[in-house]
């Protein structure tokens, strides 16, 4: 029975893990891009209702090059966490080495979708750093499925 609620757990965790990653990473992004936001938003004020309009124009497009390019960029994170949930890597350095460099090879196959924003890939890389020490706090730290998070402790030997 308790090999079933690890299970169950395991399913629940590693997902959960993944989307406070993924939150992570983008945050990171939209704060290291913060003066370009600013500098956007100030270039035109007068044109918000423009941008409303072409947002909602351009969604379902928008859409689906974040799809595409999001899914490219979690192919390689979730083979790490594969990776880590079979053999039992619990390293919190294996978790943000697997962000960093799955997001700066998840990086290198969507560059061609936009090429201005891939040109410093030290910002994709610093957001996977943050997104596996996310996935670390939350999933990571109790990886694997046979190796349980507290093993018994091994009573003292007797004496007479």
């Amino acid at each position: 029975m308790d090999s079933l609620a690890r299970l169950i757990l395991r399913f629940l965790v590693v997902p959960l893990g993944g989307m406070v990653a993924t939150v992570v990473a983008v945050v990171t992004l939209v704060l290291a891009h913060w003066n370009l936001f600013v500098l956007q938003a100030t270039k035109a004020p007068g044109l918000m209702e423009d941008y409303v309009f072409a947002l909602i124009v351009a969604a379902p497009a928008i859409l689906l090059v974040l799809a595409i390019s999001v899914s490219l960029m979690l192919i390689p994170a979730a083979v790490g966490v594969l990776i880590a949930e079979a053999f039992a890597i619990r390293s919190w350095i294996y978790h943000a080495a697997n962000g960093g460099l799955s997001a700066w090879v998840g990086g290198a196959m969507v560059n061609g979708l936009n090429d201005e924003y891939f040109t410093n890939p030290m910002l994709t890389v610093a957001s996977g750093l943050a997104a596996g020490l996310a996935y670390w706090l939350v999933a990571g730290w109790s990886a694997g499925f046979f190796k349980p998070i507290s093993s018994p402790a091994a009573s003292p030997p007797r004496t007479t």
